[in-house]
C-alpha cells in the first residue's frame, strides 16, 4: 500500500495592500477535515482525490491545510503560525510515507519572509528525506523560486485563465506522482526566467495571445515530449525578489529536451509582452461613453480587484460618478466595515449619512451620502464561479439615488456575479456596474453588456503597472524599466544529471 501524504497552503497576496493577513483570515483543515473541505469540488486536492480513489493500493493521508482569500502581506507571525502547524502535522504522518503532494498558491509573501513556499518546501524536505518524492501544484500567477525547485521533484500548473482547472492540475499533479512511483520516473526542470510582467485581456486563455503559451505547453504534456509544462506569468503585485514570467517543462530525465522546450516557450511569450499589457481608460472619459451607451456598461476596476489582494474599499469610480452626475441606474460592490456596521443599525427601510470608501486602504478619502438601507443580510453565500460559498460577514444594500451600492464587512471575489445576485440584485437591470476584477468575464458579463470599461483607477492591484511602486523585484523588468533585453536561458533541476 502506497502512503501518500497531501497537503496544502494557499493565499495570494499584494505588496502594494496596505492591510497585513493575519491567522485569522485562513480556513485551517486539520486531519480529515481536509478531504472533507475539497471531496467532490472543483479544487486542486478534490481532483487529486478523485484520482488516488480509482486506485486500491493507495493510501492517500490528510496532513493540514490552510488557505486564504487575496489580500495585503501576511503578517510574519500568522506566517510562523501557519509554519509550525503544517511542519508539526507533517513530523506526525512522515513515518512510512511513499510520496508527498503539496498544493501551492505560489505568491503568498509574508512581512519578513518573501518566500514562503520555499521555507515551507525546505522544511518538508528536511521532515521527509531526500529520497521521498515531492510534486507540488501552482498557480499560473504563482512565482516559482530557486528554494521552491531545489525542494521539490516536479511541478504542474494551471493552464487556464480565468482559472477553471484546478480540479485538472491537481489530477495531474498526482497522476504525475504515480508514475514516479509506478515506472521509476526521475523528472528533470528546466525553467526560464522572463523578465516580464504582464496584465490586460491577452492574458485570458481561451481568446488572448497568452493562450498560445499554454496551449504549447499543453502540446508537450499531450505528445508525451514532457511530463508537464506551463508558463508562469507571476502576479506582479506581489513584490519579491524572484517575482517574474518563467517557462516551465517537466520531462524524465531528459535535459536538453526540457531545456530547448523551455526556452522555446519563453522566447515566444517575450515576442507578444507588448500585447500583454492592459489599455485603460480615464474614468471621466468612461462615463462620458457611458452616458451615451444604449444597453448597460461594465466598469472593470482591476486596481481594487479582491482576487488579486486589493482592499476592495476603493471610491475612486463612485466618486467620479458623483462628480460627473451620471443619470443612470449604478450598481457597485464596496468592502467598508463601518458602514456595514451604521446600515446595520439604521434599519432597513430607514435612511442615514453614510461615509463610503477608504475603511481599509488611507488612499481613498470616505465619500458622504445619504441612503436608504434596502436589505440587509449575513452569512454565507453560493459562488457560481466555483460552487463553493463565500462569506462577506455582516452586508448592506444601499440606495443612494440611482445608485445601489452593495457593501461587504470582508472581501469576497468581485469577478462574477455572485455578491449581486445573492442579494436580489441582477446586474442586466442596471445601466452601469462596476466590476472589480481584473477582467470583465465572458460568460457573467460581456456575452450581455453594450460595453466593457477597463478603468484608470488608483488602487494596489492596478494593471498600470508602473504606478505601483515596485521596490524589492529584480530589475530592469519588463514594463517597470526600459530597453529591457532578454536572451533565454535555461535552468535546470536538479542541477547535474545522474
Amino acid at each position: 500500500m502506497l502512503k501518500i501524504l497531501i497537503a496544502e497552503c494557499k493565499q495570494e497576496i499584494s505588496s502594494f495592500n496596505p492591510v497585513e493577513t493575519q491567522y485569522e483570515a485562513f480556513v485551517i483543515n486539520r486531519g480529515d477535515q481536509l478531504f472533507a473541505y475539497h471531496r467532490g469540488i472543483e479544487s486542486e486536492i478534490g481532483g487529486a482525490l478523485d484520482v488516488f480513489s480509482a486506485r486500491d493500493d493507495v493510501d492517500a493521508v490528510p496532513v493540514w491545510g490552510a488557505r486564504a482569500g487575496s489580500a495585503g502581506p501576511l503578517a510574519q507571525d500568522a506566517f510562523e503560525r501557519l509554519a509550525a502547524e503544517f511542519t508539526e502535522a507533517l513530523a506526525a504522518h512522515k513515518d512510512g510515507a511513499d510520496a508527498f503532494y503539496f498544493c501551492l498558491h505560489g505568491a503568498m509573501g509574508a512581512t519578513s519572509e518573501l518566500d514562503p513556499e520555499g521555507f515551507l518546501l525546505r522544511e518538508a524536505r528536511k521532515i521527509l528525506g531526500p529520497h521521498v518524492p515531492i510534486v507540488i501544484s501552482l498557480d499560473l500567477h504563482g512565482i516559482l523560486t530557486e528554494r521552491m525547485l531545489e525542494h521539490c521533484d516536479a511541478l504542474t500548473i494551471y493552464h487556464t485563465y480565468p482559472h477553471v482547472d484546478l480540479a485538472d492540475t491537481g489530477m495531474r499533479a498526482t497522476q504525475l506522482l504515480l508514475r514516479m512511483l509506478d515506472e521509476g520516473l526521475e523528472p528533470v526542470i528546466a525553467r526560464v526566467v522572463v523578465p516580464a510582467l504582464v496584465r490586460g485581456d491577452e492574458l485570458k486563455t481561451e481568446t488572448g495571445v497568452f493562450g498560445e503559451s499554454i496551449r504549447r505547453a499543453q502540446e508537450l504534456e499531450r505528445t508525451g515530449a514532457a511530463l508537464a509544462a506551463g508558463m508562469m506569468i507571476g502576479n506582479p503585485f506581489t513584490d519579491v525578489p524572484e517575482l517574474c514570467s518563467q517557462s516551465v517543462v517537466v520531462t524524465d530525465g531528459n535535459r536538453e529536451t526540457a531545456a530547448q522546450a523551455a526556452v522555446d516557450m519563453a522566447a515566444a511569450f517575450w515576442e507578444k509582452r507588448e500585447l500583454m499589457q492592459a489599455p485603460l481608460i480615464p474614468v471621466d472619459e468612461a462615463i462620458a461613453a457611458a452616458q451615451e451607451l444604449e444597453g448597460t456598461a461594465i466598469f472593470a476596476d482591476a486596481a481594487d480587484a479582491t482576487s488579486s489582494g486589493a482592499t476592495g474599499d476603493s471610491n475612486a469610480i463612485l466618486a467620479a460618478l458623483l462628480e460627473a452626475g451620471y443619470s443612470g441606474k449604478v450598481l457597485l460592490p464596496i468592502v467598508d466595515p463601518p458602514a456595514a456596521e451604521r446600515a446595520v443599525e439604521t434599519g432597513v427601510g430607514q435612511s442615514a449619512m453614510f461615509r463610503l470608501g477608504g475603511a481599509c486602504d488611507p488612499r481613498f478619502s470616505p465619500v458622504e451620502l445619504e441612503a436608504t438601507v434596502a436589505m440587509l443580510a449575513a452569512g454565507p453565500y453560493h459562488f457560481e464561479s466555483w460552487g463553493t460559498q463565500q462569506d462577506g460577514g455582516d452586508t448592506a444594500v444601499l440606495q443612494a439615488g440611482q445608485i445601489t451600492i452593495v457593501v461587504t464587512s470582508r472581501p469576497v471575489y468581485l469577478f462574477d456575479r455572485s455578491l449581486f445576485l445573492a442579494h436580489g440584485r441582477d446586474p442586466q437591470n442596471f445601466d452601469l456596474v462596476v466590476v472589480k476584477s481584473p477582467h470583465c468575464q465572458e460568460r457573467f458579463f460581456v456575452a450581455w453588456a453594450a460595453a466593457n470599461f477597463n478603468i484608470d483607477a488608483p488602487g494596489s492591484t492596478s494593471a498600470n503597472l508602473r504606478s505601483l511602486g515596485h521596490t524589492i523585484c529584480r530589475r530592469p523588468v519588463f514594463p517597470l524599466d526600459e530597453g529591457v533585453v532578454f536572451t533565454p536561458a535555461a535552468q535546470l533541476y536538479p542541477a547535474t544529471g545522474g
